[in-house]
């Protein structure tokens, strides 16, 4: 069991003890999602931790998306439910990368896979992702690569 799992559980009891419904949710749904997961790898094998990340990244995506539909379908009480969850879930990620930290490993990626133009995205976003390994929203990152690969007027 990975460092964050333990932490999570540990969480789980302490927003259980302090009545905290909202967060005690989250938390369970994080955990049961994990629990699938480990599942589908197999009993013997636990997840790492990167593997958990994704998950976190998942359920905090999930939560985002639901509440901007909720936002557009006028129930704003229930779209600041999912932003508190997804604030919650949050705080298991590591710390996130600024946009010049991304700028920076965006530029190293460029010079080394040679990229020209919009053509190469793919082979940049690919690299870029894998160089900040989850420490950055996927979309911050594309806006960063669009920005350097775009013709320059």
């Amino acid at each position: 069991m990975t460092d964050l799992v333990l932490r999570i559980q540990n969480d789980m009891v302490d927003a259980m003890k302090k009545r905290d419904e909202l967060k005690l949710s989250a938390l369970r749904m994080l955990k049961a999602a994990i629990q699938m997961a480990q599942i589908e790898k197999g009993r013997d094998l636990s997840l790492s931790e990167d593997e958990v990340l994704v998950i976190v990244r998942r359920l905090i995506k999930q939560r985002s998306e639901a509440a901007e539909m909720y936002s557009s379908g006028g129930a704003q009480d229930r779209a600041e439910i999912e932003l508190e969850e997804a604030k919650i879930l949050g705080s298991y990620q590591p710390e996130q990368l600024s946009d010049e930290e991304i700028e920076k490993i965006v530029i190293d990626i460029l010079s080394l896979v040679g990229a020209s133009g919009p053509k190469d995205m793919g082979k940049v976003m690919g690299k870029t992702v894998a160089a900040v390994k989850g420490r950055a929203d996927g979309e911050r990152i594309k806006k960063i690569v669009l920005k350097h690969l775009s013709p320059k007027a």
